[in-house]
C-alpha cells in the first residue's frame, strides 16, 4: 500500500472509534447498587455510562445546598470508607490487603465532607470509618447507583460525583511532574467532579451531570479548578452520568 492508502485508512479507524465512543450505549447487564435503604427523603438513580478509559476508578456522590455546604453522602467506594484496600502495602515483594492512606483520591469530596483525622488528612479511618449504609464496591462498568437521601431536602440542591483513577499520565500530568509529592506519584491527572442542580418544584425527573472541575492534584487542599483543558483520558472514565428523581 502506498503512502495514501496508510492515510486514508487511519482516517476512517480515526473516524470509526470517535463514531463508537459517541454512541456508546449502555449495556443491557449494568451493575446494581443500592445504599441508604432507611433513608426518609426522596429516591434518586444514578445512571452510570462508562467511558473507554475506565480502569478500576475510586468515586463519590453527595448532596450540597445552592451554596455548596455539603449535606450527606450517598455513595462513596469502600476501600476509600475504611480506608482499607486489597491492594494496601507490600510484604514480602508482594501486594497484601491492608490499611492505605490515598489523600489524592477524592480530595473535592473528603473536604467538603470536613472531618480531619489525626494524620492530617481528610479522609474517613480504620477507627472512624464511614457505616455500611453509605458504601459499596467500586464498579468497574456501566452501573445503576439507587439511594435515598437522610431526611427531606431543600427544594433546590446540587449532586456531586467525584471520580478518579490511578497511573492515568498524559503529557501534561507527567509522572516527574511533581517528584517531591509521594500522593502526585499514584495519581497523575487529578480527580474529576461533575455536578447537577436539582430543583424539586420543576417537572423535570432527569438531569444529566456536567463535568465543573477538577481536584486538588494529590490532596493537598479541598479546591475546585474549573479548567479541564489539561486533562485528556480522566475525562473519558465517564461517558454520561444521568440523575434520575422520585420525590
Amino acid at each position: 500500500m502506498n503512502k495514501f492508502t496508510h492515510i486514508f485508512i487511519a482516517l476512517i479507524l480515526v473516524a470509526y472509534y470517535s463514531f463508537a465512543q459517541e454512541v456508546k450505549q449502555p449495556k443491557n447487564n449494568p451493575e446494581y447498587l443500592e445504599t441508604n435503604i432507611l433513608g426518609q427523603g426522596i429516591k434518586i438513580t444514578l445512571e452510570f455510562n462508562s467511558g473507554p478509559e475506565i480502569y478500576y476508578p475510586l468515586m463519590a456522590v453527595w448532596i450540597e445546598d445552592m451554596k455548596g455546604n455539603y449535606i450527606q453522602t450517598l455513595y462513596v467506594a469502600k476501600s476509600i470508607a475504611k480506608s482499607y484496600f486489597k491492594y494496601g502495602i507490600i510484604d514480602d515483594n508482594r501486594w497484601e490487603s491492608g490499611p492505605k492512606r490515598i489523600p489524592a483520591a477524592l480530595p473535592y469530596w473528603s473536604h467538603k465532607r470536613g472531618i480531619k483525622a489525626k494524620d492530617g488528612y481528610y479522609l474517613p479511618t480504620k477507627e472512624n470509618p464511614i457505616i455500611d449504609a453509605y458504601t459499596g464496591a467500586t464498579p468497574t462498568d456501566d452501573f445503576i447507583l439507587k439511594t435515598k437521601t437522610d431526611t427531606i431536602t431543600p427544594n433546590r440542591f446540587k449532586i456531586l460525583f467525584e471520580i478518579n483513577q490511578s497511573w492515568d499520565w498524559n503529557e501534561y500530568w507527567t509522572n516527574d511532574k511533581y517528584p517531591d509529592d509521594k500522593h502526585y506519584k499514584t495519581s497523575a491527572q487529578p480527580a474529576v467532579v461533575y455536578a447537577a442542580e436539582i430543583n424539586l418544584e420543576s417537572d423535570k425527573k432527569e438531569y444529566k451531570m456536567e463535568a465543573i472541575g477538577h481536584s486538588h492534584f494529590s490532596g493537598k487542599n479541598g479546591n475546585l479548578y474549573p479548567d479541564l483543558t489539561t486533562l485528556t483520558t480522566a475525562l473519558e472514565i465517564a461517558n454520561k452520568i444521568i440523575i434520575k428523581i422520585n420525590k
